[in-house]
């Protein structure tokens, strides 16, 4: 039984990586308001919540450094909102910095280590540096403000009040009445409602109200938007809008219009300045924010959550599909049973229950691996949010100008696949702004834009998931690609002069390979692309390259929805079983030896007008057909006599009679067949001895022995002590389309264990 603090240490972790990942989005959000000069302080106020209920939790739970570093980012934050400082490049950089130490701290604390982080101690006498100068009072303006309201407002509302009359803004007076058991949702509304149009700054009661049940509010609304279009639009919200009046040249003030009282009415002399105010029941006033009778309010009436999701834990779902699998293998077992009591006169009736049972447990079981399968999968937003950082600050520390456009982020593929995709998916990006997108100097004398553009994409393609990285930058230099390659070996002078332009472009992912001649922290050791691809084919998924020369460079991705449980083309190869998964499969035919034909030393077919490569795959993994053929013949003529006729029917079989032999069996068990595989545009036609059938199974791991065995991605058991090995497809296509098959023709012994 898991401990108690061992569980709310883990929620600990879990919500606070949560908040962090928020606290990203948030401040991209931020930098694009502050590009566009558009920032909204709603946001602002976001980072600051979440930072605040950040160090609630640290402090709670022990984390002294996380406490520490929330503390000061809460004090920075708190100038930022109140205007006492400017949000500028270096603020927002000290910002997305923390995010970045947030994960770092967490991952210490999950591990136990309380090892020392120099660069949290830098960024803490940053934060120190950064205080700024208190906010100024309010511009000399000439609008007729009450000097009751400005002395009741608290310093983040004179904050707002000062930015937005410095901002050329026009201030207005709303007068709304409200039923005291609705205020809290009414005004909420309003709110919601006047959003497009201005900045509500503060509000403040009347003291008036048609009977006691009600009371009645003026509000201070800034807008742009004329004072007819405001009383069209809050007409419904029965708001009454006037413009505030603004002094005559001479300094004095005008009367308010008829019907609209002073704002300080029924507040001077009582209400310190900087003091918030709350409404009670009553409409008195209290020094008191004006949320906190409602936040009591809500406590005494229910504590029930309003939260609707369950954190789990990923293994814990593992473990589900391992019994889902279990009950896979009970399914056909009972399958089994059936057909045995079909066959069995005197069991009719019992057949037929048992069938309608059988069919039922199908259905249920099949809800039952959805179910667990779409709780598994998660957007690649995750995992994008955090791409959208990597990309600001690498392109600051590269000096370029790079926008990221991000499509499908709502595209859902299984957890464990998106956390084994951040590290190359950052690489990727890396080398897309270091070698892809040009300084703006070049790009300006090139015509292009001085902004570069790289775009992320990701959709779902059948039981694939597509994400495509897409830049417009120069492009890759295939000559240089090319004498990389010559200075380190990895291809003869006679190889570069018949390898074809993909062939080039994949030498990218070749260890040591870089277009590069100088080295820096981002990029040019030529380390990188290469474990990016060992690293997506462990994912079972492949990546291509295509590129232009000054038109950019286009990275894609394909990978499986899920690799939890798949549904698989059960296969015999000579005496072994194997699984094919169903999503790498395109079409199985029968394969007809007269058409199969040589081409470049490889044997190739024509299917569907187009020409497949063949790769037997008894001769791939080692496998003797002709034993396995002996021993078929062996087990129908029965005894060590049926042996020896066995052989002599292989031998006369291959001496004569077209190779059909004796006994007959071109049409039986010597026909072959294939299995197109494909992932992306890539096929390749897989030659096998029997089609077993299709069955959903559950891929356990091949464990560390065999973990270095290329071309299986694990195993799996069928039933009956049947065990199958699973056929990596994506890793097979590779290996054998490009240079794996002189290995394969040759020497097959020696590409899989």
């Amino acid at each position: 039984m898991v401990d108690s603090g061992d569980r709310a240490r883990e929620e600990f972790f879990s919500e606070a990586q949560e908040i962090v990942e928020g606290l990203g989005r948030d401040l991209l959000a931020l930098d694009e308001a502050v590009r566009t000069n558009k920032v909204d302080p709603d946001v602002i106020n976001d980072v600051f919540r979440a930072v605040h209920t950040l160090k609630g939790l640290a402090g709670l739970f022990g984390a002294t450094r996380m406490a520490t570093l929330s503390h000061e980012l809460e004090e920075l934050l708190d100038n930022l909102r109140l205007g006492r400082i400017e949000i500028s490049a270096s603020v927002l950089d000290l910002l997305f910095r923390s995010v970045e130490l947030y994960g770092r701290i967490l991952q210490n604390e999950k591990d136990g280590r309380d090892a020392p982080m120099p660069e949290v101690d830098d960024l803490l006498r940053l934060l120190h540096q950064d205080a700024g100068p208190s906010a100024a009072g309010l511009p000399d303006d000439n609008y007729d403000l009450d000097p009751g309201l400005l002395s009741v407002l608290t310093e983040y509302e004179e904050h707002r009040l000062r930015t937005n009359i410095a901002s050329g803004m026009t201030l207005f007076r709303l007068r709304v009445q409200f039923h005291l058991a609705t205020i809290d949702q009414a005004l909420d509304d309003l709110k919601i409602t006047a959003k497009p149009y201005g900045e509500i700054i503060t509000y403040l009661p009347t003291g008036a109200g048609a009977d006691q049940d009600s009371i009645e509010l003026d509000i201070l609304m800034a807008s742009r938007a004329p004072l007819e279009e405001l009383q069209r639009a809050l007409h419904q919200a029965g708001a009454a809008v006037e413009e505030i009046p603004r002094r005559n040249d001479n300094g004095h003030g005008r009367v308010a219009p008829p019907g609209m009282p002073s704002m300080s009415a029924g507040l001077r002399g009582g209400v310190p300045t900087g003091v918030s105010r709350a409404v009670d029941l009553t409409g008195s006033m209290a020094a008191s924010p004006p949320s906190s009778a409602r936040n009591r309010k809500g406590e005494l009436s229910s504590i029930r959550s309003v939260a609707q999701t369950v954190r789990v834990d990923i293994h814990k779902l593992d473990r589900l599909m391992n019994i889902v699998g279990e009950l896979a293998l009970v399914r056909s077992a009972l399958g089994r049973l059936v057909e045995r009591l079909r066959s069995a006169p005197t069991e009719r009736e019992l057949s037929l229950d048992l069938h309608r049972l059988q069919r039922t447990f199908d259905r249920h079981l099949a809800q039952m691996q959805a179910g667990i399968l779409e709780v598994r999968m998660v957007p690649l937003g995750q995992v994008f949010d955090k791409l959208a950082r990597v990309v600001r600050q690498i392109s600051r520390d590269a000096d370029k100008l790079v926008n990221l456009v991000i499509t499908g982020a709502e595209t859902e593929v299984d957890k464990l696949i998106v956390e084994e995709l951040s590290d190359p998916l950052m690489h990727m990006m890396r080398n897309a702004i270091d070698h892809g997108i040009e300084s703006k100097s070049v790009r300006e004398a090139v015509g292009k834009p001085a902004v570069g553009t790289i775009a992320l994409n990701a959709f779902q393609k059948g039981n694939h998931v597509v994400i495509e990285i897409e830049d417009d930058g120069k492009g890759i230099d295939v000559d240089r690609l090319l004498d990389a390659a010559l200075r380190r070996g990895v291809m003869t002078p006679e190889d570069a002069r018949t390898t074809s332009y993909r062939e080039v472009l994949n030498l990218i992912f070749q260890p040591g390979i870089s277009t590069k001649t100088d080295v820096s922290e981002i990029s040019g050791r030529g380390v990188g692309m290469d474990v990016v691809k060992t690293n997506i084919s462990k994912l079972g998924g492949v990546i291509d390259v295509h590129s232009e020369p000054g038109i950019g460079t286009k990275m894609t991705v394909t990978l499986p929805i899920t690799l939890a449980i798949i549904s698989a083309l059960i296969v015999r190869v000579a005496d072994r079983l194997f699984a094919i998964p169903l999503t790498n499969v395109q079409e199985a035919v029968a394969l007809d030896e007269a058409t199969v034909r040589q081409i470049d030393g490889r044997e190739m077919i024509t299917l569907r007008n187009s020409t497949l490569q063949l790769c037997y795959l008894a001769r791939l993994f080692g496998l003797n057909e002709e034993e396995e053929l002996s021993a078929r013949i062996a087990g129908l003529l029965g005894g060590a006599r049926g042996g020896s006729a066995a052989r002599a029917a292989l031998s006369g079989g291959r001496r004569g009679d077209g190779g059909r032999g004796t006994l007959g069996l071109q049409g039986g068990n010597k026909r072959k067949y294939i299995v197109v595989a494909s992932v992306g545009a890539r096929r390749l036609g897989l030659v096998v001895s029997t089609l077993i059938g299709q069955q959903d199974v559950v891929i356990k791991a091949l464990g560390p022995s065999l973990a270095s065995v290329r071309g299986f991605s694990g195993a799996t058991e069928l039933g009956d002590q049947r065990i199958a090995l699973v056929i990596d497809a994506p890793a097979l296509i590779e290996e054998i389309l490009h240079g794996g098959g002189d290995r394969q023709r040759n020497d097959p012994r020696s590409t899989h264990g």
